[in-house]
């Protein structure tokens, strides 16, 4: 996520302070991801030194300092919006380094690993679930981060339903018992 780009898409719209900002994008976001203050501040230093924002002439940093986007800061979100994100390379996800690394340690069960996996992530679809059928109708923009992540989390349990299969032919089979030497005829 960018909070750079965020906080000029919310400039774009005139001018703000600090505060206002992380409290429009914690709003704006559905008040899903939190923002720190802090960071809010040392990204609107970071813009203002590259000569994105503006803000107003006082020299402290603080709740009562205005800023406002320049032309570059509106050439930088337009070309941000524009851009599509570089998903060339798949993230590093925890998740499938967790299968990847239990199909190599001896005597993990990875069907166990997967289903204790799924049902967690069933377990959240159901909390978001919630989420969407008790407020997502009033504020369209956790609608939409509700939607996204219901999307998302599918999409891993589908992945862990694929990966069920190959990873339990994977595991190797238990070593067959020695047989029996027979020393005579007994019935």
């Amino acid at each position: 996520m960018s909070v750079k780009h965020a906080l000029l898409a919310l400039l774009s719209e005139g001018p703000k302070y600090g505060l206002q900002l992380r409290e429009e994008f914690e709003s704006g976001t559905g008040e899903v991801w939190p923002l720190n203050v802090g960071q809010v501040y040392t990204t609107l230093q970071r813009l203002e030194r590259d000569g994105l924002v503006e803000s107003d002439d006082t020299t402290e940093i603080g709740p009562q300092k205005g800023f406002r986007i320049t032309a570059a800061g509106a050439e930088e979100l337009t070309a941000w919006l524009r851009t599509p994100p570089d998903l060339s390379s798949p993230p590093r996800d925890e998740l499938v380094i967790k299968v990847l690394v239990a199909l190599r340690v001896p005597g993990v069960d990875v069907h166990e690993v997967l289903q204790v996996h799924r049902r967690y992530l069933v377990e959240l679809m159901q909390q978001w679930t919630r989420l969407k059928e008790d407020e997502a109708d009033y504020d369209l923009s956790l609608a939409l981060v509700v939607d996204a992540e219901l999307f998302r989390l599918d999409s891993v349990i589908r992945w862990l339903d694929s990966a069920t299969p190959a990873a339990a032919a994977s595991q190797p089979s238990p070593a067959p018992l020695p047989k029996r030497r027979r020393t005579g005829a007994r019935r």
